[in-house]
């Protein structure tokens, strides 16, 4: 991942290589969507209208919300490798980007969801009921019962090389606590510490879709009906 996601690359380049693997990562998990749902792949085959608003709605909402989240995690790995994983570095990049990944995920959200309410007449072109809908919605997400768990879970990609370099740094440190789950782990083997990371990476991005599903579900309880 080094070599395609880098501060020495032009950020066209680093732009560039961001949005093919957003598109990698999406459209698996969308034909994975479209088949789990019933009757949707056929209604989109037969009827021509409704392909074209799906596929709107994944150029200006999914492509747009996945790009923005994995170039912010991909940017942070780019600088966790720059610095060769520091305990610092490292610490505070899982710091960031757990309440910037969410932000990211819900204020573009929002955003797309106002203006398409305006450019598509979305929502019946309500604005305020474009920006009503966007607790409710991402709140569901997580249990993929609609095209914003695609957008979410092809945002993983990302998240868990970031996540496995920095806890692998932390984990494989010199600090003391470090070395204290060395020696904890030394009984299982070299490849434990491997294993740890990689299961914290996915545990860790497992927390910020509760997170983000706790938050959407706060907005929708706090709108006033």
């Amino acid at each position: 991942m080094d070599r395609f996601f880098s501060l020495d690359l032009p950020f066209s380049r680093f732009a560039a290589n961001t949005l093919i693997l957003s598109c990698v990562s999406l459209v698996p998990l969308l034909l994975f969507y479209v088949a789990l749902t019933p009757g949707f792949g056929s209604m989109l085959l037969e009827n021509g209208p409704a392909l074209r608003r799906f596929l709107r709605q994944v150029l200006t909402n999914g492509i747009p919300v996945v790009f923005a989240v994995n170039y912010l995690s991909l940017f942070l790995y780019a600088v966790s490798a720059k610095r060769q994983g520091t305990h610092s570095s490292s610490i505070l990049i899982l710091i960031v980007d757990l309440p910037a990944r969410i932000f990211v995920f819900v204020a573009l959200h929002a955003f797309i969801y106002f203006v398409s309410a305006d450019w598509f007449g979305s929502f019946g072109g309500n604005r305020w009921q474009a920006l009503r809908v966007v607790g409710p919605t991402l709140a569901r997400s997580a249990m993929f019962e609609n095209i914003s768990g695609v957008y979410l879970y092809a945002t993983m990609i990302s998240a868990v090389p970031l996540y496995l370099n920095v806890i692998s740094v932390l984990l494989a440190g010199e600090g003391q606590v470090s070395q204290r789950i060395q020696c904890k782990l030394t009984w299982l083997g070299k490849g434990c510490i491997a294993t740890l990371s990689a299961l914290s990476a996915f545990v860790y991005f497992g927390l910020f879709t509760l997170l983000l599903t706790a938050l959407a579900s706060l907005i929708a309880a706090l709108q006033i009906p």
